[in-house]
């Protein structure tokens, strides 16, 4: 009986057990759906039931970093376990431009998708043509970045960006002892998660009238960004700089390669925050840099494959569903608040590329390099 109401909870939540969304360890349901105070409403699908096999379609803001390419990776991994549901499977790239995105979901929804999945460029832009797409008839999902107008999309499948930005900054915070001057490196401008994250972590920088920071600046989650960037507020801050924080180890890796390139020797660069990138962690552990990372995970792109199938069975859907995170710390770095999962080298992959994202949702075999999936195109 109790396995039974389990699974009932799992099916009834849209969440899953499943190792390949739970490559992190972690086999629960997402513990911000857990901790969540507010409630979850549930959207009746069952106006869009049909029969499969199915043509789907996927615009995809960008492959502009490798958040997103293992973001794009899962979900091609999934379209490959469910080639058998799909008549095609058709993907558009955005390159980061708002204006084709809307265009690449027009002639999506000319092709005669029976559902999109859409992570948009910009929240503000696409808006519109989401409302569209639910005026002809087409049930949109939304992956990673949302749109203001939730009426307009069915779900929202994500992670939770006020966790991200609380928790590292508390964990900045409490490692500065509430006091000094820092830098944040946030990630794309006028992106959902980059402005969510932002204002998360000032919610707690802003309890703390003796803690400064510097500067924000936006890197859109380039490595090659977040050194440049860096280096410049190296040279104007020096050792004024008592902590960075970065809202994904993509900007974070290339601000720790900046601290390396002025000259810090490892043990002497400023704690950092900023997870998901494997060359986060290995630069963390190989140079002594205190971080703390909390994972945005990738495996979402494959979690919400999934739902576009529980929406055309024409189940109940959660409007906002959660993968879950996790918290990654340099060993002897835990603070009052926040507390490890797993220690930062316990879990960097030393002897895989730094491109890796562990949480990908593909596997823990995962390498960008090698990867492929064959689906109906």
């Amino acid at each position: 009986m109790r396995m039974f109401a389990m699974a009932v909870l799992t099916a009834a939540m849209g969440l899953t057990t499943s190792a390949a969304f739970a490559d992190d360890g972690y086999r629960g349901v997402p513990r911000t759906f857990l901790w969540n105070p507010g409630s979850t409403g549930i959207f009746d699908a069952s106006a869009y039931k049909k029969a499969g096999p199915y043509v789907i379609g996927f615009s995809n803001a960008s492959v502009s970093n490798p958040w997103r390419v293992a973001m794009l990776h899962g979900i091609e991994a999934a379209a490959e376990r469910h080639a058998d549901k799909l008549e095609r499977f058709i993907i558009t790239d955005a390159n980061d431009d708002p204006s084709k995105q809307a265009a690449d979901v027009q002639d999506l929804i000319a092709q005669g998708v029976d559902i999109l999945l859409i992570s948009p460029a910009t929240a503000e832009a696409l808006d519109p043509v989401v409302r569209r797409a639910k005026r002809r008839g087409v049930p949109v999902v939304l992956v990673d970045r949302s749109v203001p107008t939730e009426e307009n999309f069915i779900t929202f499948v994500t992670a939770s960006d006020q966790a991200l930005g609380r928790i590292s900054a508390q964990w900045l915070t409490e490692k500065l002892n509430g006091q000094g001057k820092v830098v944040m490196l946030g990630g794309l401008a006028g992106a959902s998660p980059a402005e969510n994250r932002i204002n998360a972590a000032m919610e707690v920088f802003d309890q703390f009238p003796e803690l400064e920071v510097l500067e924000t600046q936006y890197t859109s989650w380039s490595p090659a960004n977040g050194k440049t960037i860096m280096s410049a507020l190296i040279q104007k801050y020096g050792d004024e700089i008592a902590g960075v924080w970065a809202d994904s180890g993509l900007q974070g890796s290339g601000s720790i390669e900046a601290f390396l390139a002025a000259g810090y020797k490892p043990g002497s660069i400023p704690p950092h925050t900023g997870g998901d990138f494997n060359a986060m962690y290995k630069l963390s552990v190989q140079n002594d840099v205190p971080m703390v990372g909390i994972d945005y995970p990738p495996a979402m792109g494959a979690r919400a494959f999934e739902v576009l199938f529980d929406v055309l069975d024409g189940k109940g859907i959660p409007r906002r569903i959660e993968v879950n995170q996790q918290v990654v710390v340099s060993e002897g770095h835990e603070t009052p608040s926040v507390r490890a999962d797993v220690f930062a080298a316990d879990y960097a992959l030393m002897d895989k590329p730094g491109s890796v994202i562990m949480s990908s949702g593909v596997g823990a075999d995962y390498d960008p390099a090698t990867f492929s999936a064959t689906y109906p195109k």
